[in-house]
Order: structure tokens, then sequence, then C-alpha cells
């Protein structure tokens, strides 16, 4: 199994919903629009590219790209093949919700409440999508790069000790 054979079979079936693709350091990299997403990882699990294994969800954030702030990367892996894949899907902050996979993969009930709790992502169709790490109360979502890393009212820190 090789990246352009992968990217050909995803090419032939959603030719539509790839935005981009790349190869960062040998790991097969492919953008899908949001609406497709689920469809696409669908696929690559039930067609003979046997993705069988969800190893990882996680959300990005970069909140200077107004059209793509946020975004959820899976890794699917073909055991059989020792084939891995990254499929990225972005979107605006003010439209973070993507259809959940916890239909497909079990595994994903835990990275998408995970995301979510960090990142804000709703996942459409997630059976129990509530906070698990965090403190219901906390009222905010840690990982979104809008808060400051470090409390500017502390007097009780020399930053002349760490170079700044």
């Amino acid at each position: 199994m090789t990246s352009e054979f992968v990217l050909e079979a995803i090419n032939r079936e959603f030719s539509e919903a790839v935005i981009s693709s790349s190869e960062p350091y040998g790991f097969l990299t492919v953008e899908v629009k949001k609406e497709e997403l689920k469809k696409v990882i669908h696929h690559l699990k039930e067609s003979s590219l046997n993705f069988m294994f969800l190893t990882d969800i996680c959300g990005i954030h970069y909140p200077d790209h107004k059209e793509k702030e946020l975004g959820v990367i899976y890794h699917l892996h073909n055991l059989q093949e020792n084939f891995r894949i990254r499929i990225k899907s972005f979107f605006p902050k003010d439209n973070a919700e993507v259809d959940s996979i916890t239909d497909l993969y079990s595994g994903a009930n835990w990275m998408e409440r995970e995301t979510y709790d960090f990142y804000g992502i709703t996942f459409k169709g997630h059976p129990d999508l509530r906070v698990i790490l965090n403190m219901e109360e906390l009222g905010y979502h840690p990982l979104l790069k809008e808060y400051a890393l470090e409390d500017g009212t502390r007097t009780d820190k020399d930053d002349s000790m760490f170079g700044r």
C-alpha cells in the first residue's frame, strides 16, 4: 500500500471532498471538506483500504485564520499493511461542529469528548458529549489560544531568572 494508491482511491470516490493532500515525513495527510468528513472516514474503514484502527482524534486552533480557525484531525491505521493516514478538516470557530464517528469506531467516544472538552468542537450524534477532564464549571476550553499562558498579576516570581 502506498500513499499514491490511497490518495487515488479517496479521489476516485470523493473528488469534490478533497481540498489538499501532502506527505510530511512520509505520513499521508489529506484535508477534506467538513461536510464529507464522515463519509470519507467511513469509506476508509469499510472499503478494501481497511483502516480499521482509529489511533487518535484531536483538535487544533489557528486563531489568525478566521475561515479555518478550528480543525479536527483523525489518525487512522491499516494494521495489516502497517499504513497510517491523517485526515484533517477545518472550519470557522462559530461553526465548530462535525459529525460523530462513534458509530464507526467505538474508541472515538472518549477522543471526541476530550476534543470537545479542550477545544469546544461539537460532535453531532455523539451519545454522551460532555466534559470529562476539566471541571464542568470551568466555562471555557483551555486549549484555545485565547488565554494568557501565565497569570500576569503574580508578583511572587522573577522573570529575569528565565531570560525574560
